[in-house]
């Protein structure tokens, strides 16, 4: 077989069976060491297939690297709580006191806060299942590759 395929915006017009079709033969193909590269305006495929990217603007590199780089590049220290019951009364205060972290929204059943670094996420957490709450899930929120192209070309185009 190849040693490198090309393709460009591949699942423009396809239904979703096909485009899942697709999504597996380039990840057979890949399992298999093809080099595949992939041309598309559609972050959300470049995000789920992807290992590396390059982002280009007006024919320059705006970015490039692993996904995983440069998702973490690019994070805020923006965490989501998914919860059962009452929030803790003290919550402002804490947040507030400790500086560790802020509220940024608060929905039914959900809250989501901004940590000072990576490493406050587990104080938050703990206060939390201290404070007696029913944790359904603790995300991190990365941004998306959407995100992260709007901010860098938006900053680029300026």
């Amino acid at each position: 077989g190849p040693k490198l395929l090309i393709l460009d915006e591949p699942f423009s017009g396809l239904d979703p069976i096909n485009t899942n079709l697709i999504k597996d033969e380039i990840r057979r193909m890949n399992d298999e060491g093809v080099s595949i590269i992939f041309s598309t305006h559609r972050m959300e495929q470049v995000e789920e297939i992807c290992e590396y990217i390059t982002l280009i603007n007006q024919g320059k590199i705006v970015l490039g690297g692993k996904m995983h780089d440069v998702k973490q590049e690019f994070k805020e220290n923006l965490f989501k709580i998914d919860f059962e019951g009452a929030l803790p009364d003290d919550l402002e205060s804490v947040g507030n006191a400790d500086v560790d972290w802020n509220i940024i929204k608060q929905e039914v059943g959900s809250i989501t806060v901004k940590v000072a670094n990576s490493e406050a996420s587990n104080r938050v957490l703990n206060y939390f299942i201290k404070s007696g709450l029913h944790i359904v899930a603790f995300n991190e929120i990365l941004p998306s590759l959407n995100e992260i192209f709007i901010r860098q070309v938006g900053e680029t185009n300026e």
